[in-house]
């Protein structure tokens, strides 16, 4: 299986503190992987990396392909087409109404007509399951779980062919965060998606991930499915899985 993403050795040190001290993992196409740890251990960090939002210290990322420690500027604005990101938050423009949101980055990077994009818009606000009234709405008139379908309906607005996903059932309910991780292996399935997930939601994680990369202590302590993981030893880990038999 081809890997869309290998990361190799990476460093990452902000001023005197260490986050990273020399990480390696390899994303496979097709799969929905995640990034597990304790908090403060560089998840959401190594996730900016990957999408060059921010810098590394040492080693190479390689995303489809590109190595992003050498890469020029006309190709990372080519690379940045090839994928979407949703932020924690979601990250809606509160002055721009749910259409506009997704209208922005087909504006930004194509020279599409007004008409067609209205009518990608309208076909991924009805992908992620909104409905077409909510495309007037704006993010201080919808719920939680609308705003987060919005924000996946921007990520998806280029036809990306990587999804990176930073703890996308935060702050949702029970129902509607279940209803999430079924629309999240929908869309793999259905466009044939690469994603990449930042999540704590022990339910989420075992209903929706391939395998994991667990960081600790600067590390990769374990990567693979999560069908051994409670063989391995770290208390993060044994912290973490404990009583979760029921969820498998």
């Amino acid at each position: 299986m081809a890997s869309v993403i290998e990361v190799k050795n990476v460093k990452t040190i902000f001023e005197e503190r260490v986050v990273h001290e020399g990480l390696n993992l390899s994303i496979n196409e097709g799969e929905i992987y995640g990034l597990l740890g304790p908090s403060g251990c560089g998840k959401t960090t190594l996730l900016k990396e990957m999408v060059m939002l921010q810098n590394f210290s040492g080693g190479s990322i390689k995303v489809l392909g590109h190595d992003l420690k050498n890469i020029k500027h006309d190709e990372a604005q080519k690379l940045r087409k090839e994928w979407g990101v949703l932020f924690q938050a979601g990250a809606l423009f509160s002055s721009l109404n749910i259409k506009e949101n997704i209208s922005l980055p087909l504006k930004e990077y194509t020279d599409l007509s007004q008409k067609m994009i209205d009518e990608i818009v309208e076909f991924k606000i009805n992908l992620v399951g909104l409905k077409s009234a909510d495309a007037l709405l704006y993010p201080s008139q919808i719920s939680g779980g609308m705003k987060k379908k919005s924000a996946l309906a921007r990520a998806l607005a280029m036809d990306p062919k990587l999804i990176f996903l930073d703890e996308p059932t935060s702050g949702l309910d029970p129902i509607s965060a279940r209803e999430f991780d079924v629309l999240i292996v929908k869309l793999r399935k259905l466009l044939g998606l690469t994603i990449v997930m930042v999540s704590h939601d022990l339910q989420s994680i075992y209903d929706t991930l391939d395998r994991v990369a667990i960081i600790d202590n600067k590390k990769i302590v374990y990567e693979g499915n999560l069908d051994n993981i409670k063989n391995t030893k770290s208390e993060f880990i044994q912290t973490f899985f404990k009583g979760a038999g029921s969820l498998c």
